[in-house]
């Protein structure tokens, strides 16, 4: 079992800039990949960003290449992922989960997730 924690969300205007983090815990944090999704309201959830064990591997989804990066510190447990140059449309809840089979983009990898944080853009 792999016990999820979001924090870092909140309200910010268009072109500024937010960190969220991830505390992970129950399994060796080192085994598995991590993830973002996001999910907009009247929308499914997408994928955002991804990390392999080593956090050396990363995937972007286009929309955020370049805006965004994620990095995992595994001394300490955590996947952190900086926005920058937020939109409108980066509104959304924003999930971290852990993937035991390796660092893909696709929701159904990830097996346990957190319960999200809100992330509102505003004009």
């Amino acid at each position: 079992q792999v016990q999820v924690v979001e924090s870092g969300g909140g309200l910010v205007q268009a072109g500024g800039s937010l960190r969220l983090s991830c505390a992970a815990s129950g399994r060796t944090f080192s085994t598995y990949g991590m993830g973002w999704f996001r999910q907009a309201p009247g929308k499914e959830r997408e994928f955002v960003a991804s990390v392999g064990r080593a956090g050396g591997n990363t995937y972007y989804a286009d929309s955020v290449k370049g805006r965004f990066t994620i990095s995992r510190d595994n001394a300490k447990n955590t996947v952190d992922l900086q926005m920058n140059s937020l939109k409108p449309e980066d509104t959304a809840v924003y999930y971290c989960a852990a993937n035991l089979i390796g660092y893909g983009i696709s929701s159904r990898e990830y097996s346990y997730w957190g319960q999200g944080t809100q992330v509102t853009v505003s004009s």
